[in-house]
């Protein structure tokens, strides 16, 4: 297993080492300062439809289920039904916020994630620690590498996505990692954010059949009212 170069096995879970960390700390604090004016601008956006507070933190389990802060732009009022329930996402963006979402600007602040080795360019989407730990054996080998801002669930179908299907993307990305695979995500994350979201059979079929074959099994994501972009 591996992230950013070679990894060591430590009792069962793939821990980086720091051949290239510093080269991935160095580009997400550059990207982190240049993109300032476009986080300022953000801001503002968010301040305007939905008003204080800016940024919406949340804990998410990282690398070896390590529990960090996941911070972005919040999109969303916290609107609930009669129940108490969250109403589902679309009810509670306004049309600004929707777009900021799909061209991915509320995303900006996890560069300093990044930097701080919470997470990493890609890898699997964070997600929470119970929803992780529901997991079982699964969620062990997707907090087996950092977790990122985009991932192969994200260039191939996210949104459009069952919760099966993106946990089988997840765990197919963690057992072929590797610096191929990150660039081609890196190009395919742009083409998405060109031309849209759009779901790949041939990948979700792949996935699935490899979770099948290596653990006989898949895990339905819970739900706990996280972002699971």
């Amino acid at each position: 297993m591996r992230r950013n170069g070679r990894t060591l096995e430590m009792g069962g879970i793939a821990t980086p080492v720091e051949n290239g960390r510093i080269a991935s700390v160095f580009v997400a604090g550059a990207l982190f300062i240049l993109c300032m004016p476009l986080m300022l601008a953000t801001a503002m956006i968010v301040f305007a439809t939905l008003g204080r507070p800016l940024i919406f933190r949340q804990l998410r389990a990282g690398i070896a289920a390590r529990p960090f802060s996941i911070i972005k732009f919040r999109t969303m009022r916290e609107d609930r039904d009669a129940t108490g329930q969250l109403l589902p996402d679309h009810l509670r963006e306004t049309r600004l916020t929707r777009l900021l979402r799909r061209i991915r600007l509320d995303e900006l602040p996890q560069f300093l994630s990044v930097a701080r080795n919470e997470m990493a360019f890609v890898g699997p989407r964070p997600l929470g620690p119970v929803t992780i730990a529901g997991f079982g054996e699964l969620g062990r080998v997707r907090c087996r590498v950092l977790p990122g801002i985009t991932g192969w669930a994200q260039v191939n179908g996210n949104t459009r996505l069952s919760n099966e299907e993106k946990l089988a993307l997840d765990i197919w990305y963690v057992d072929h990692a590797g610096w191929w695979l990150d660039t081609r995500i890196l190009l395919l994350t742009v083409s998405t954010l060109i031309a849209g979201e759009k779901r790949n059979a041939t990948s979700i079929h792949e996935a699935e059949r490899h979770v099948a074959e290596r653990y006989g099994a898949c895990v339905l994501l819970t739900s706990t009212g996280e972002d699971r972009r």
